[in-house]
């Protein structure tokens, strides 16, 4: 929660910089911000969040990327002191600890982490910090779905929650892996699954590259051609107008065009460059990016490692390239990033 503090005026910084700036009043924090941010979190997007420079008082200019996950852990002293988040929160955990220890730990937090003098830190905590706490944050344990005694040493409490959480992931099976293998067993293909025509063409390009003899030139050559074929049938579905094309012999051709319409194709490395140069046979003009997905090995969920620059998916259609259908959840961990 402390990357959420508001972007002081210059007045307000000077104030900080002899430790009469407010920083424990809920007005200090951006909630809107910070209830958006969580927001996209819960739905599995990336998010920026603002990293907050305790010495200058003052946002920096890089943000930091988080992204989204079944299980996200939001933690504040004033994390219950505004409406909206509160409805965010789906377990409510208030750790309460004894005063001294609270003083202590920040004391060596501000001191340590934050550069800080101890006189500095004491004459805000008792102008500031201890009234907050009895004011704004003290009065909030009843909102509290479990309240922790004695904080991280209460190891029965942790071990609580922590069973908790598990069961709540399994009620819900939003593990990707398990959803992703269950979700259409027994089901028809989805109506908004386009399947190429099985054409006699079709039929026998698969035949040449399926056949264990075909040579590697062939199997080049009819992949390549029934990739163009299937971006064609891509292609189809963008929004068209009708054309009129006249040939080098003078006739008339009726066809269709794409309707003002910008394209990009984005390759989802590393299979899912296979296919650009069919694209770009296709497309002769469209920009091309490219997105590296890899799986966590802490967490099991893909994670975006580089992305295209926001340039490039500013076009009004997207065409995203990857090759293996049974690894669907990277393409679903693309969707929140375009």
């Amino acid at each position: 929660m402390d990357c959420f503090y508001k972007i002081l005026s210059k007045e307000e910084q000077e104030l900080a910089a002899r430790n009469e700036y407010n920083f424990d009043h809920p007005d200090a924090f951006d909630f809107d911000l910070l209830v958006n941010v969580l927001r996209k979190l819960k739905k599995g997007k990336s998010v920026k969040v603002p990293v907050y420079d305790f010495t200058t008082h003052s946002r920096r200019k890089e943000w930091k990327t988080v992204y989204g996950a079944n299980v996200v852990i939001f933690e504040g002293i004033l994390s219950f002191a505004n409406k909206e988040l509160l409805k965010l929160l789906d377990m409510k955990v208030f750790v309460d600890t004894d005063s001294d220890i609270r003083l202590v730990r920040r004391l060596k937090r501000d001191i340590t982490e934050r550069g800080r003098d101890i006189v500095g830190v004491i004459k805000q905590y008792n102008k500031f910090v201890k009234p907050a706490f009895e004011q704004y944050i003290e009065p909030t344990v009843q909102l509290a779905d479990i309240v922790v005694p004695r904080g991280g040493e209460n190891f029965v409490a942790l071990d609580l929650i922590v069973q908790h959480v598990h069961s709540q992931l399994e009620k819900r099976e939003i593990t990707v892996r398990a959803a992703l293998a269950s979700a259409h067993q027994g089901q028809p293909l989805p109506e908004t699954l386009s399947v190429l025509q099985n054409t006699p063409q079709v039929r026998g390009m698969h035949t040449i590259i399926r056949n264990k003899d075909t040579n590697r030139d062939e199997f080049i050559f009819y992949s390549k051609r029934l990739m163009r074929l299937l971006i064609e049938h891509a292609l189809s579905f963008l929004p068209l107008q009708p054309v009129t094309v006249e040939t080098p012999q003078g006739t008339l051709y009726q066809g269709k065009r794409i309707h003002k319409q910008r394209i990009t194709g984005v390759s989802i490395l590393r299979a899912g460059e296979t296919m650009e140069q069919a694209l770009t046979a296709v497309c002769k003009d469209i920009r091309l990016g490219k997105i590296l997905i890899q799986t966590n090995h802490n967490t099991g969920e893909p994670e975006v490692r580089s992305q295209p620059s926001l340039l490039l998916l500013t076009s009004e259609q997207v065409c995203i390239f990857f090759f293996y259908l049974y690894n669907a959840e990277t393409t679903l961990g693309i969707i929140p990033h375009i």
